[in-house]
């Protein structure tokens, strides 16, 4: 008797979610500096998928696969790992400090964007596939129910919110610098 193959895959998942943050950003970017409301609301929609996206995979992701790679696959998941913490720590609050209605947020969004995809692509060709090797169908699938139920957890709700007010104060302290 065949087994059925699990529908659930957290590197689908994580990939979809990819792709929407992409196309967030290419709506951002064509947008002009009039369009304050939309640049704010796009952007809220870009923190809000990024965050619990990029907490998940540093708290549960990343070292499932670092306990289980060798050398090369551990290589790969400290620099994703160095990658989340320049979007979060230097580009994220440089665009958050930005006026909407100014070229500086234009450049500022574009240069985040051009930082997560490449992030993105790369994690999708290597970490991905490390995974894959790394972990069965069922853990993909078991991965994918863990995440969705960590999104909607007190536990998962709190590291976002805790991420988003220090997102808040680094981008208050670019705010004040300038």
């Amino acid at each position: 008797m065949a087994t059925a193959t699990p529908k659930r895959d957290i590197l689908k998942t994580l990939r979809s979610e990819h792709d929407e943050l992409r196309g967030l950003f290419e709506q951002i970017n064509a947008t002009t500096d009039r369009a304050v409301k939309t640049r704010a609301e796009l952007l809220r929609k870009v923190e809000a998928g990024l965050l619990p996206h990029a907490n998940w995979e540093e708290e549960v992701f990343y070292p499932a696969i670092g306990e289980r790679a060798d050398r090369d696959g551990k290589k790969a998941i400290a620099e994703a790992y160095l990658e989340h913490h320049a979007i979060e720590s230097v580009v994220m609050p440089e665009v958050k400090a930005s006026d909407t209605a100014s070229p500086e947020f234009a450049g500022a969004a574009k240069v985040f964007g051009e930082q997560l995809d490449h992030h993105a692509t790369e994690e999708e060709g290597t970490v991905f596939k490390l995974a894959r090797a790394l972990f069965s169908a069922e853990e993909l699938a078991q991965f994918d129910q863990q995440y969705q139920d960590w999104k909607a957890s007190a536990a998962g709700l709190a590291r976002v919110g805790a991420e988003k007010v220090k997102g808040a104060v680094k981008s208050t302290a670019r705010t004040l610098a300038q």
